[in-house]
């Protein structure tokens, strides 16, 4: 729930193998590019045609945009390559380095706007990922790796003592249940998941971590999200200043004060660099491993780079890796890409042995993994108000290849329970089921009354326990028709008529096919009617699926559209439970920035 834009229509299963060969072909041929623009370089240096003793009279320039924690040292190699007259076929290079948060950049690449900077670093390869789902994996290659640094636990003083540091070791799960099960509440602060690479990684670390230990993961992974999301800062630079200043009880005991951050080694490097030695902080390196932050070296293709400064971009590159500036970066706490642990760093940080600061990588989360995460994340920050309406037609049972001889109802509800299990207790949700003359005159049914999944129902159970209830026993109608329009209409009159204030509102429909009602209202009607019951102070977005290859996929977008939300295509109902965890991180980020 980049994101915090995540994937949209374009990142899911219905955009057909044709345009993911030709986005295939095309990262192929930019990243042989990158390639033969190294091998250049290399085959150029050993020819003597890249002089390191002068320089033409006008310097190759490159703009270099980093995240703001590597920012300083990429600028000090800058400084020495323009200092020593460091060359690149014969031309000094000017390179300008700004620090720029790595998710605004991410962001950014879905603007129109074509980049100022030829050269992006972030501070995570997640980021660059994100720019594949605007569309732009053949204009923004990885050449390399500047960094790395671990994603950790860091704690004052008092608090590693009461945790055992260092000779306790934890796994993720264990480290955050020790940390906020006590009777005295450890605070726990984090920065901003949406917008921090750290706290992502470690909350889906988090996850994986809880859902080894038992059925019930999701739920204490969520349950972490949640103690989390109520001491979060908006930035990786912030979140330290939350940190108790000293041991003293006025400190310890300051509401306003964390006692452990979710903080990368190299942060703490330089939080501690401005501490006495009391008051440094300790880390704690998860024993089922420390994810990491990894400084990609991406070129930038888009801004128009000419060979002069392809090559210029390649020779920083090499030069932020020779020992010079492999000293620079450890200086500033980085760890150097791919090599060992430096004890120096990892000392000054706050780590110490038996903490598996050395051995402990955890493999690194997959795309769907952080757009889970992300949406676990969202739902839990702010509470959903989801209407859920479904397609009963005929044509939902028909057998999706691949499943064993299940319909496409029956893979609809497996998805549809799957996406349940995100949702907290203080989330509500209600479902509907559609298809033509299915409560006499009418082409929908209210099964389930929108209500928090924790308040109690009949029967000693909750309204979770009713909806799952709901969700198994959907059926298709045999001889149902698609009554689409009148449908989408009524529901979504009533979800912006039940608006509920602080939560993100939106109805979730799902059909396999288009309008099939010859006496419903029309698809020109039906949108005028929706736009003009949209309320920008109280937005509703319609996540509206077409789900198998006979949906309208053109017809659910436009009809979503009309409500500022959102439509997609899914081939595979199975893929359900994802796009609508995108739909929610990508429409929630937009209701924030807006």
């Amino acid at each position: 729930m980049g994101r915090h834009s995540l994937p949209d229509d374009g990142a899911t299963a219905g955009t057909g193998e044709g345009r993911a060969s030709a986005r295939r072909r095309t990262i192929a041929l930019a990243t042989a590019l990158v390639l033969a623009v190294a091998g250049g370089t290399a085959l150029a240096v050993q020819r003597g045609l890249l002089s390191f003793n002068r320089c033409a009279t006008s310097a190759v320039r490159l703009n270099l945009v980093a995240s703001p924690d590597v920012a300083p040292a990429v600028k000090a190699v800058a400084d020495r390559a323009r200092k020593e007259k460091i060359t690149s076929d014969g031309s000094c290079m000017d390179v300008r380095v700004t620090a720029r948060a790595s998710y605004e950049v991410a962001t950014s690449f879905g603007s129109r706007a074509k980049p100022d900077f030829s050269v992006w670093i972030p501070d995570a390869s997640m980021w660059v990922d994100r720019t594949k789902d605007t569309g732009e994996s053949s204009t923004v290659v990885t050449a390399g790796h500047v960094a790395t640094s671990p994603i950790t636990l860091a704690t004052v003083p008092a608090a590693a003592a009461s945790l055992g540091w260092p000779q306790k070791t934890y796994s993720w799960a264990e480290l955050t249940t020790a940390a906020t099960a006590r009777s005295d509440k450890m605070r726990l602060g984090s920065a901003d998941p949406a917008r921090s690479a750290s706290a992502l990684l470690a909350l889906s670390c988090i996850g994986r971590s809880a859902a080894s230990r038992g059925a019930d993961g999701g739920t204490r992974a969520a349950a972490v999200a949640k103690l989390l999301s109520q001491r979060v800062s908006a930035s990786d630079g912030q979140v330290v200043d939350t940190l108790a200043r000293d041991n003293s009880a006025a400190e310890m005991g300051d509401p306003r004060r964390n006692q452990a951050v979710v903080l990368s080694e190299q942060a703490a490097f330089a939080y501690n660099a401005t501490r006495e030695p009391g008051g440094r902080l300790r880390l704690f390196y998860p024993k089922d491993g420390s994810p990491q932050l990894d400084y990609p070296y991406t070129m930038v293709r888009e801004a128009g780079m000419s060979t002069n400064e392809s090559r210029a971009a390649m020779r920083f590159l090499t030069l932020l890796g020779d020992p010079e500036s492999v000293g620079v970066l450890a200086a500033q706490g980085f760890r150097a890409p791919g090599g060992p642990a430096n004890g120096q760093v990892v000392s000054a940080a706050g780590g110490s042995a038996p903490q598996p600061y050395a051995s402990s990588t955890a493999e690194p989360p997959t795309a769907p993994e952080l757009q889970e995460t992300l949406g676990m994340w969202t739902i839990t920050v702010q509470s959903a108000r989801l209407m859920t309406v479904v397609d009963a037609s005929g044509s939902m049972a028909d057998l999706v290849p691949g499943s064993g001889g299940k319909s496409r109802m029956d893979v609809t509800k497996s998805s549809l329970l799957q996406a349940l299990s995100q949702f907290t207790p203080q989330d509500e949700i209600g479902l509907w089921d559609f298809a033509t003359h299915l409560d006499g005159s009418r082409d929908y049914r209210r099964l389930v009354p929108t209500a928090r999944l924790g308040d109690p129902v009949a029967g000693g159970r909750t309204q979770r326990d009713r909806l799952t209830a709901a969700f198994a026993a959907l059926q298709p109608v045999r001889g149902g028709a698609t009554g689409l329009f009148d449908t989408t209409l009524a529901a979504y009159q009533e979800a912006t008529a039940s608006y509920a204030s602080g939560k993100f509102n939106a109805v979730v429909l799902l059909t396999d096919g288009a309008n099939e009602d010859p006496g419903s209202i029309s698809r020109a009607d039906l949108i005028a009617r929706l736009q003009k019951l949209t309320d920008p102070a109280k937005p509703v977005p319609l996540i509206a699926i077409a789900v198998g290859p006979d949906a309208d996929k053109d017809e659910v977008r436009q009809i979503a559209k009309a409500t500022g939300g959102a439509g997609y295509q899914v081939n595979d109902p199975a893929d359900i439970q994802a796009v609508i965890l995108e739909a929610i991180v990508a429409l929630g980020q937009a209701q924030h920035h807006g």
